[in-house]
């Protein structure tokens, strides 16, 4: 299943209400929460209170991408707070397997993120346990970047080695995702888009559902190709 999961950080805050239910009533399913502690990243951005607040407005998918030191310090109070899916850095955990291990035990589903210059080597020991790994394709803690073209190269690395290993992990992609590249990122082997400025900037609704489309299309293609092997 190819996914859009519209990031919170390139929404206008003036108009958040407005804006998260025109991308729910186009159709997205998942919401992308980036949790910034100004010491990970130079940025901060919201937490629990801000997620808690838009968890009684929305029934979408809650998928949050901690870029803060420690995040196994916040787990518990993210869970209350409405999150559904919780990605922590490799960077940033001194015990991954454990702070994996802890998203699972408070009933979520556990994402691993990996900065640009990390490889993907790094999660050979984590992979089965990871439920989404989450490739930066540009440097974590700034929206509207444009993406780091060798992060595709990482991608395919990734969906080579799942697909051997027989993993069922989503691959996520974050960063300078637009609809001109959507095609790309999901041919490398992608099947979760993160899109903050290219969906919310202009008109939310119809955006969400130009990145659907290509979702859809691209999902046609490949049952396409996969009925011409059999």
């Amino acid at each position: 299943m190819y996914i859009l999961a519209p990031s919170l950080l390139g929404a206008d805050f003036t108009l958040l209400r407005q804006q998260i239910l025109a991308v729910e009533e186009a159709g997205a399913e998942y919401l992308h929460l980036d949790v910034m502690d100004g010491r990970f990243v130079p940025n901060i951005s919201f937490g629990m209170p801000v997620i808690a607040s838009i968890r009684r407005a929305s029934e979408l998918i809650f998928d949050v991408h901690m870029m803060v030191r420690e995040p196994e310090r916040y787990i518990s109070d993210l869970g209350k707070a409405g999150a559904d899916i919780i990605t922590v850095h490799q960077e940033a955990c001194a015990h991954l397997d454990w702070t994996v291990r802890q998203i699972k035990e408070a009933g979520m589903k556990a994402g691993v993120a990996i900065n640009p210059a990390t490889p993907v080597s790094a999660l050979d020991c984590i992979l089965e346990q990871a439920d989404m790994i989450l490739v930066m394709t540009v440097n974590p803690g700034f929206g509207g970047q444009q993406r780091i073209l060798y992060t595709l190269d990482k991608v395919r690395e990734l969906r080579r080695i799942l697909d051997m290993q027989n993993i069922e992990a989503d691959i996520e992609v974050d960063g300078g995702v637009t609809a001109d590249n959507a095609w790309e990122f999901l041919d490398a082997g992608a099947n979760v888009l993160a899109a903050g400025t290219s969906v919310f900037k202009g008109d939310a609704g119809k955006n969400t559902r130009e990145f659907l489309n290509i979702c859809k299309e691209y999902e046609k293609k490949q049952k396409s190709e996969r009925n011409k092997c059999l």
